[in-house]
């Protein structure tokens, strides 16, 4: 991203969500807010998941990934919004853009085979249970996390570089609060059809990650149905409730924000939703999967235990 020759724009300015100076207030103490719980949930439930030895699991080694995805997701976005809204100073710079679409579509696009490589991982303990312990090994499960961000960072790569050399020489205003791809495209006085198709494809090798996810739910539900007790089916629901939930919500706004017609476009139903894959998805996950999940509620009622005995016993 080194060169600048493909650019007469400097830098870019981020047109934000609004502007209201009472309303960006507002806003400023709303993402502050979003902003701190997304740090407090997420570096809880990886502390907490580091130090109780009885979540030393496949799931939680997922989970505790998932959380540190959230945290850095929030943090690419959120603190140069929370600038943008406190200061008159909306500018970013041309190098600064792209490092923060880069770590967008890192961020975005691992999450996608995270929570495919749960989904597979609630599939084997519901319809195997007997070979979980073989199956879901500590070197499948480093594999899976691995290969989620080697295509993440794959994928982010080819893109901002693709994107970064296009042509930028007229407007430099973004029309959104952060530098996604399509406001970021829209500027370019360039030919976009190719970058274009090329995320088309990308987005379509992604889908895969869905495949995967609808394909274990769907074992799941069948292996619930044969459960011929109501304890029994209750139980191996409850498993994979929290996870069902968490895809649920992610897919369904990236899903209305990026997979649908142009014509369709709208600014500002499309930053709403930007908003809520960014900011209140990474708050919400911890609160999801700890809220609905006996273990970790136990978990932490065990840390916070050892803790206040470690602190009478000095």
């Amino acid at each position: 991203m080194g060169s600048r020759n493909n650019t007469n724009v400097p830098d870019f300015i981020l047109m934000g969500l609004t502007d209201s100076d009472e309303i960006q207030r507002v806003l400023f103490m709303l993402f502050l807010l979003l902003y701190l719980i997304t740090l407090l949930g997420n570096a809880g439930m990886i502390l907490i998941i580091h130090l109780d030895l009885q979540l030393h699991t496949p799931m939680y080694f997922f989970l505790s990934h998932l959380s540190f995805l959230d945290l850095s997701h929030s943090t690419v976005i959120t603190p140069k919004s929370l600038e943008n809204l406190l200061t008159s100073n909306k500018h970013i710079s041309f190098i600064g853009c792209f490092t923060q679409m880069y770590f967008f579509i890192l961020c975005s696009v691992t999450e996608f085979f995270f929570l495919s490589s749960m989904a597979y991982d609630r599939y084997v303990a519901i319809c195997s249970p007997l070979q979980y312990p073989v199956v879901m090994s500590k070197r499948l499960c480093r594999t899976l996390i691995t290969v989620s961000y080697l295509i993440g960072g794959t994928e982010s790569l080819a893109v901002v570089l693709y994107i970064n050399s296009l042509h930028f020489c007229n407007s430099n205003v973004i029309s959104h609060f952060f530098c996604d791809i399509t406001p970021v495209l829209a500027l370019s006085c360039s030919e976009t059809r190719n970058t274009e198709i090329m995320v088309i494809i990308l987005a379509s090798f992604n889908a895969m990650s869905f495949i995967i996810i609808s394909v274990s739910y769907g074992s799941i539900l069948s292996t619930i149905v044969k459960i011929n007790s109501t304890s029994g089916k209750r139980k191996a629901f409850s498993t994979c409730a929290s996870h069902l939930l968490g895809v649920t919500i992610y897919y369904s706004t990236t899903v209305f924000t990026y997979l649908k017609p142009k014509k369709s476009y709208s600014l500002g139903r499309d930053q709403e939703a930007s908003v809520f894959y960014t900011m209140v998805i990474p708050m919400l996950n911890p609160l999801i999967y700890s809220l609905r999940n006996k273990e970790v509620k136990n978990a932490l009622i065990r840390v916070m235990q050892k803790r206040e005995g470690s602190r009478l016993l000095k």
